[in-house]
């Protein structure tokens, strides 16, 4: 709620108490006195309402330095009671000469107790008066920090989600050119034709990465370009030991997924199963529609998991099966790396609890990755 919004509110509130004071006033003087000088009452409730609002707007203005006290309640309060020494001096002779001045231009004597008697009386009143309206302005005030402090750490985490997002992904595009360029390094020592032939497909790789910008998500359709792109530069590498195939939902296309998020499946893949082995590797892309979920799944013929031994602090909060995906597996097993702690890391920051990355060795032997995105209809 805006601030001209807010104080409207509590003015509003305030002038509607006082008229409810002021209609209990006149239906008092109707019932007790059978009298028809509804002026009176009206006067008497009005030029309390008067003096009042202006006295409470005396403290308002005066205690606006106090609201740094309102996280220790006993000060702020103790600050606030400074002011009743004010309401006990000035609220009986500023009321109380209005009613007499009105009564004497039509000509009346406005009667009351004893100056003494009064003033305590009066002074008890303004007393519980003023002690209810500093309870609700301390509940007011601490109910607005306390929305406004969650607001700013609503900001803040956003802004540091932002830029968490932002270092991931200069990180990654780094990661990927080096894995290729290493793939390329090893094909000009073999065959310059095809190492020239996997170039250019890097290029087209990286102009797919390029038009993605700085986007933290990206079409499903963007996406497999640059994965099918990748996964040309690293067949290239290993030629008939790799076979890929792509099953995918084309009515998912158009759906946003995390910028850069199959590469990483499948280079775990190529890494630590194809590299590692002399046979032929089926590898399966697949796109596809799980209720009100987007599973994108990256699974192999041959890899397996590693259990550690002793799991790496850094992975103390996975799951088991990511932490078998992290062991040290020299004789072919999974090992993570910077592009699955990297995916991880983003998929936290861009969904939370609702998406989820698991590892696991499939029945007929190999391992299947797979990404669950919320897809809502």
């Amino acid at each position: 709620m805006s601030v001209p919004r807010r104080h409207a509110v509590f003015v509003l509130a305030w002038i509607l108490f006082w008229a409810l004071m002021i209609l209990v006033a006149v239906q008092d003087y109707i019932r007790n006195e059978h009298g028809s000088a509804l002026w009176k009452p009206v006067l008497w409730e009005g030029s309390s309402a008067i003096v009042t609002t202006v006295l409470a707007l005396v403290q308002v203005r005066g205690s606006r330095a106090d609201d740094r006290l309102l996280g220790t309640p006993w000060r702020w309060f103790a600050r606030q009671a400074l002011w009743l020494p004010m309401y006990w001096i000035a609220f009986v002779p500023l009321a109380f000469g209005l009613r007499h001045g009105v009564y004497a231009l039509v000509g009346e004597i406005y009667r009351h107790d004893p100056p003494a008697r009064l003033f305590l009386y009066e002074s008890m009143k303004i007393s519980i008066f003023v002690g209810l309206f500093t309870v609700i302005r301390f509940g007011i005030k601490s109910w607005r920090a306390l929305l406004e402090a969650k607001l700013r750490a609503e900001q803040a985490n956003l802004l540091l989600a932002q830029a968490r997002l932002q270092r991931l992904g200069q990180q990654m595009q780094p990661h990927f050119l080096f894995n290729a360029l290493n793939t390329i390094s090893s094909l000009m020592h073999t065959d310059v034709g095809k190492a020239d032939a996997t170039l250019v497909q890097l290029a087209d790789v990286l102009r797919a990465a390029l038009a993605l910008g700085e986007r933290h998500q990206a079409p499903l359709q963007a996406e497999l370009a640059l994965a099918r792109g990748y996964a040309g530069v690293m067949a290239a590498r290993f030629g008939e030991r790799v076979e890929l195939q792509w099953h995918v939902d084309e009515a998912l296309l158009a759906r946003e997924v995390p910028a850069m998020s199959l590469q990483p499946l499948l280079e775990n893949v190529f890494k630590h199963t194809v590299e590692r082995r002399r046979g032929l590797t089926r590898i399966a892309v697949g796109a596809a529609r799980d209720g009100d979920a987007l599973v994108l799944s990256v699974e192999d013929d041959a890899g397996r998991l590693q259990t550690p031994a002793l799991p790496a602090p850094a992975q103390a909060n996975a799951a088991p099966h990511e932490a078998g995906a992290t062991a040290g597996a020299p004789d072919g097993g999974y090992r993570g790396g910077i592009g699955l702690a990297n995916l991880r890391a983003r998929l936290q920051a861009l969904y939370g609890a609702e998406a989820s990355l698991t590892l696991a060795e499939r029945a007929g032997g190999g391992v299947r990755a797979e990404l669950r995105l919320p897809c809502a209809s």
